[in-house]
């Protein structure tokens, strides 16, 4: 964990996990603003004459829509299109993109894509200097613009300059994602508390889980399909596109509807966080599916989300003993062509 995380009372749990002792740090983020640091998430930048070519070839999003305003999700597959990372694509300069995704990610998607870089004369560079902070709350953006002087972006843009990003990402509450130099995060950090409450970075992926927004971490990598999570209803994958590594699986997936399992929210009746990979089980016991993510909710129960069987009718679900509440997605689960939003916006 960066030093200026500790010296500002953070505690490390885990590689991915922070937590401070603010009280109710869930209800916190539901009346008022709260801030964290996204320990959870890092930044691997591609940077080079080629780098748009190398992303191009690689990544289910069309390079051309990232451009600095629009930051486009995307998602990079096996030939046989099972994911390796998803990620947020950011176009910082000229020449010069950044991809946000789970920390444990990082490494194995450089490794990955670096055996393609020096045929674009590319480099990839994950970036351990840079610090990632959330701001949830009602009055998260115009706090962001006060601090910052940048008017924060719709969803899934951004604004700010090469040093500084400003990212609106969509939650039950409005949210802002600030990627700056790990030196200058102490000083924002300390203007940012005067008004909200530092929070663990789990209060985040509580928000994520409520947006219905799954973040591959390394349990899950090369395990499944973009549509698995949902990743085409939220404009994570360019049907209009030429060829990436995968595309041929992933397009024949989507045309001829042979998507076996899909992203679902759930609240269980209990308390007891399951892992990533848990399964979820029917009556008889059988795994009909498995969980992606999960949080403790405000009031104290656990809200995951999970890959399950699309039968229609699997009747009662556990998880560990926990009875399994299917909740309503906040997205409709049909294609949404990021060229439509990019016309929107």
């Amino acid at each position: 964990m960066q030093e200026w995380i500790t010296a500002l009372g953070g505690r490390q749990e885990a590689d991915d996990r922070v937590a401070f002792d603010t009280p109710d740090q869930a209800r916190q983020a539901l009346d008022g603003a709260v801030v964290t640091p996204l320990v959870h998430l890092g930044a691997l930048d591609v940077i080079g004459v080629g780098a748009d070519k190398l992303l191009q070839g690689q990544a289910s999003a069309q390079i051309a829509h990232a451009n600095g305003d629009f930051a486009p999700l995307t998602v990079f597959c096996t030939p046989k299109g099972r994911m390796l990372a998803n990620a947020q694509l950011l176009r910082v300069a000229e020449g010069h993109y950044r991809l946000l995704m789970h920390r444990g990610l990082v490494a194995p998607l450089a490794e990955h894509l670096g055996k393609f870089a020096a045929f674009y004369q590319a480099k990839l560079t994950p970036r351990d200097d840079l610090a990632l902070i959330g701001l949830i709350g009602r009055e998260a953006p115009a706090m962001a613009e006060a601090r910052l002087d940048l008017v924060p972006p719709a969803a899934w843009h951004q604004a700010g300059d090469a040093e500084l990003q400003l990212l609106t990402h969509p939650g039950p509450r409005p949210r802002q994602l600030i990627c700056l130099p790990a030196e200058r995060a102490e000083a924002l950090w300390q203007t940012l508390t005067e008004q909200a409450a530092p929070v663990g970075n789990g209060v985040w992926c509580l928000q994520d889980i409520q947006a219905g927004l799954a973040w591959l971490t390394p349990e899950h990598s090369d395990a499944l399909l973009p549509q698995m999570i949902n990743w085409e209803a939220l404009g994570g994958i360019s049907f209009k596109k030429g060829c990436y590594t995968g595309q041929e699986v992933v397009a024949r997936a989507h045309f001829r509807g042979q998507v076996k399992r899909r992203l679902v929210r759930a609240q269980l009746e209990g308390e007891e966080l399951p892992g990533p990979g848990s399964p979820v089980e029917s009556a008889e016991g059988k795994a009909v599916g498995e969980v992606v993510a999960a949080e403790l909710d405000a009031y104290g129960q656990a809200e995951v989300l999970a890959v399950l069987s699309t039968k229609e009718d699997l009747g009662p679900l556990s998880v560990a003993g926990q009875a399994f509440k299917q909740l309503k997605l906040p997205y409709a689960v049909e294609r949404l062509d990021p060229e439509e939003v990019v016309a929107r916006s």
